[in-house]
Order: structure tokens, then sequence, then C-alpha cells
């Protein structure tokens, strides 16, 4: 019987064993994996599209890079803005300058990467989408004229491709609209 406990502790031993070692192997397999064989950082090009998108979570991404950027530095961005162009970056007192940054910013890393054209209208409809949120966080007395104005801007990227197509008529016609 004793010889029977003796030969059993020995292979639990052995198991045990062989089960620590192969733990200890997978993990120094994983760590000694070369760094381009884990997850491949996101390209230009991705990283772009994430913070483009006309979703809040998307802007609020870009916006967190806008004021931490040191972690992007190698993609190259450029951050850049001339905000509203030669219209108003406030118009009304509505203000509209982060959404013009955040369609800036579009334009320009898109321009660089070649490949404008296929996304200005997701972008245009960025910017649409983040003027209207930001037309949403005023009060209600003044909204729709804020949402007016917000479509004569989107108007004015989306055939023009600029601000500079606002008309100073159309400010003032939205202007009356509020009380």
């Amino acid at each position: 019987m004793l010889l029977y406990v003796e030969r059993c502790a020995a292979e639990t031993g052995a198991m045990v064993l062989r089960r620590t070692l192969a733990v200890v192997l997978t993990a120094a397999a994983l760590l000694l994996t070369p760094t381009a064989a884990r997850a491949a950082a996101p390209t230009k090009a991705e990283v772009l599209l994430s913070w483009t998108k006309t979703t809040a979570a998307s802007t609020e991404a870009w916006n967190a890079a806008r004021l931490d950027r040191a972690p992007w530095e190698s993609y190259g961005f450029d951050w850049t803005t001339d905000y509203c162009s030669s219209s108003p970056d406030n118009p009304l007192g509505f203000d509209f300058t982060l959404s013009c940054w955040h369609h800036d910013f579009g334009y320009r890393n898109y321009k660089d990467l070649g490949t404008f054209d296929a996304n200005k209208a997701r972008l245009d409809d960025m910017f649409y989408a983040d003027l209207k949120r930001k037309c949403a966080t005023y009060s209600t007395s003044v909204q729709a004229a804020c949402y007016s104005l917000a479509w004569v801007y989107y108007q004015a990227v989306s055939i023009f491709g600029s601000l500079e197509a606002v008309n100073p008529s159309d400010v003032d016609r939205t202007r009356a609209l509020i009380p």
C-alpha cells in the first residue's frame, strides 16, 4: 500500500510540474513575441476615420486627442485651424469654433492622405452633427435660430467645401428668428 501511495504522489507531482512548466513556457512565449507580431497599432487612416464619424463618441475621442496630442505625434496629424474660415465663429453668439476646428481637422488630414474626395460628404455630415449637438446645449428659446445657422453652415461646406460661402444675409435672416 505504501508503494502505491508513493507512486501516486510521484505521478501527481510530475503532472503538477508539467502543468506549471506549460504555463511558464506559454507566458514566456507571449512576452518574448516581437511587438510587430502583437496587435498592430492602428494606421493613420484608421485613427482618422474613428475621429471623424458623426457620433458624439467620435467627436469626444477627437477632442480628447486634441487636448492631449502627445500620444498621437507619430501619426503627423495636422491640427491647424482657421476655425470657421471667413464666416463668423460665433454667429449670433452661438459658439461654432470647436465644430469648425473638427471639420478643418478632417479636411486637412484627408487631403494629406489623398482621400479627401471619398470622405468629404461624411466630413460635412460630421460637421453638421457637431453643430446640432452644440445647438442642443442652448436654451429652447434660441435653439431654432441656432439650428437654422447650423443648416446654413452645413449647406455652405456641403456645396462649396468651405465656410467662405456663408452669406451675411443668411445670418441676418436667422437673426430674425431669435426672440
